[in-house]
C-alpha cells in the first residue's frame, strides 16, 4: 500500500483526511502538523504524497515544496482564497470543502503519477550507473591493455572482494586512473 503524510496544523483535519483514505483503501496515512515532522519522516521513509493544509505549525506548507523528493508530490488542501495565494506550479490544489470521490480520485492520481516518476527515475539512475561502468571498462582497456570481457571481469572481481555495488567499484576505478594510482585488482606484474 502507497504512504501518503498527512500534515494540517488541525490535528482532527488531519485524522479525518487519513481516515478517508485508509478507510476507502487508498493508502496508509502519517499524520503530522509541521514541515519538519514531514522532513524527518520523509528521511525515515518514503511517500508519494504529501497532503497538507496552506499553513503548518512552522510556516507556509509552500516552503516545504523544495525539500520533497522528486516523485514525492505535494496536495494543498484549504480554502480557495488560500490555495490562491500559493504561487507554485509544483503544488497540486484541491478547494474545501473536500468531496469524498473527488479526494480520493486526486489522490489515487498522484500517487499513480508518483510511482510512475519513480520508476523513471530508478530507470535513469540504471542508465548513469551502466555509463559509469562501461567508462571504467573503457579506461582499463585502454590503459591496462585489457579486452572488454577481462575488464568487466576485473571490475567484478573487485567489486565483490571489496563488497561493492559495481557501479561503486567503476568509480574507484575510474578515480584511481586519473590519479594514476596502480589498479590494486590487477595480479602482481612477474
Amino acid at each position: 500500500m502507497d504512504t501518503v503524510i498527512a500534515a494540517f496544523e488541525n490535528p482532527k483535519f488531519g485524522r479525518q483526511v487519513g481516515e478517508l483514505l485508509e478507510g476507502a483503501g487508498v493508502a496508509q496515512v502519517l499524520p503530522c502538523s509541521s514541515g519538519d515532522q514531514v522532513r524527518r519522516l520523509l528521511q525515515r521513509q518514503g511517500a508519494g504524497c504529501v497532503i497538507c493544509g496552506p499553513h503548518l505549525t512552522d510556516g507556509p506548507s509552500e516552503w516545504l515544496c523544495g525539500d520533497l523528493p522528486p516523485s514525492c508530490l505535494m496536495l494543498m488542501v484549504g480554502p480557495q482564497h488560500q490555495l490562491d495565494l500559493c504561487g507554485s506550479p509544483d503544488v497540486f490544489k484541491l478547494p474545501t470543502p473536500l468531496r469524498r470521490e473527488e479526494t480520493l480520485l486526486t489522490v489515487r492520481l498522484l500517487l499513480q503519477f508518483s510511482r510512475r516518476m519513480e520508476r523513471a527515475l530508478r530507470a535513469s539512475r540504471a542508465a548513469s550507473d551502466q555509463r559509469e561502468i562501461d567508462r571504467a571498462k573503457r579506461a582499463l582497456m585502454e590503459r591496462r591493455g585489457l579486452t572488454e570481457e577481462e575488464a568487466h571481469r576485473r571490475l567484478q572481481k573487485r567489486s565483490m572482494d571489496e563488497g561493492l555495488r559495481l557501479v561503486q567499484t567503476a568509480r574507484r576505478v575510474l578515480a584511481e586512473l586519473e590519479q594514476g594510482r596502480p589498479d590494486p585488482s590487477a595480479p602482481p606484474a612477474g
